[in-house]
């Protein structure tokens, strides 16, 4: 089955009227960024967020003009001064102790994903360009090893992906049940973009696309704050910011979450619906590449949709000259 990358009409409204130079301009305001203000900007997202009432501020009476905390009662929270806020928030301020990233976390009362974040940005922030990460293998390598586990497996769906979300191998089961990837040019093997320019790949999600979509977005800001001078990275932010209204909006939110097992259900065209379980495996020897196996408990309906597809592929195959 087949499926192309193509502009959806939300894309296409959405980018019309658009000058070359402004959809530029707008990819740069979006992009990934330089760590200097990564900091700063993801702070003041969290600042705006923030319930006051739950991080116990008391309620003087005065109109707050925008939701969130003041930057006072964050300074006052954290126990820092507001001038100490307002540099961070402005990029000014490019060392920020751990204690103090410490106390602004705990202020602020962050999760896991968002505190490690916090701290991953604040330290790109201050590291010479490209010293924060040694080069990693490059994201073509897949180790034979693995390309042979994929062959390996073949009812179960499987992926290798880079940090990007890059798709760069798979098996034929992750054809039947996603994507004919060999069929799209190698800039189209994305996840985070077929998720938001390829219509098949959104149908499959129905009713579920919109939490996916987020997740994907929360999920390579993530890596964007480790990585700020990735530029494959910032291209592809920069794209989607263009292309895709949802997407610039859910960017600019500062959502974070680092890959983590995710139960979805897919509205096959062919199978019908299918809830599968996506585990996620590091490939060990090949830092930032990742193994990606989707599967459905043994005897359930899911599983019966994975074998019909197995079978109809096969038949198909056998028919065909």
């Amino acid at each position: 089955m087949r499926r192309t990358d193509s502009d959806s009409p939300k894309d296409t409204a959405d980018s019309a009227g658009r000058s070359g130079s402004a959809a530029r301009s707008e990819a740069r305001r979006a992009g990934a960024g330089s760590g200097d203000r990564a900091l700063g900007d993801f702070l003041r997202a969290l600042r705006g967020r923030a319930d006051p009432a739950r991080l116990g501020v008391f309620d003087d009476g005065r109109p707050r003009r925008v939701p969130g905390l003041r930057r006072e009662e964050l300074a006052e929270l954290a126990h820092v001064s507001v001038d100490y806020v307002v540099r961070i928030e402005q990029g000014r301020k490019r060392r920020v102790s751990r204690a103090v990233l410490t106390a602004l976390a705990d202020a602020l009362d962050l999760d896991g994903d968002e505190r490690l974040y916090l701290f991953a940005v604040a330290v790109a922030g201050t590291s010479p360009r490209d010293a924060a990460h040694p080069q990693d293998t490059p994201d073509d390598r897949v180790p034979d090893s693995v390309r042979r586990l994929l062959d390996g497996l073949p009812l179960l769906p499987a992926l290798v992906l880079s940090r990007r979300m890059d798709v760069l191998a798979w098996n034929t089961a992750a054809t039947w049940l996603l994507v004919d990837f060999g069929a799209l040019p190698k800039e189209g093997r994305n996840l985070v973009r077929l998720a938001f320019l390829d219509p098949g790949y959104q149908a499959l999600f129905g009713d579920g696309w919109e939490p996916m979509a987020r997740e994907s977005v929360a999920a390579l800001r993530m890596e964007a704050g480790r990585r700020p001078e990735d530029t494959a990275l910032q291209a592809l932010v920069g794209e989607l910011s263009v292309r895709d209204a949802r997407f610039r909006a859910w960017w600019a939110a500062q959502s974070v979450s680092a890959p983590k097992l995710r139960r979805k259900t897919y509205h096959h065209p062919l199978a019908g619906p299918m809830t599968l379980d996506a585990q996620v495996y590091a490939v060990e020897g090949s830092p930032g590449l990742s193994l990606v196996g989707y599967s459905a408990p043994a005897g359930s309906p899911s599983e019966d949709a994975l074998r019909f597809l197995a079978q109809w592929n096969s038949e198909g195959q056998e028919r065909r000259p």
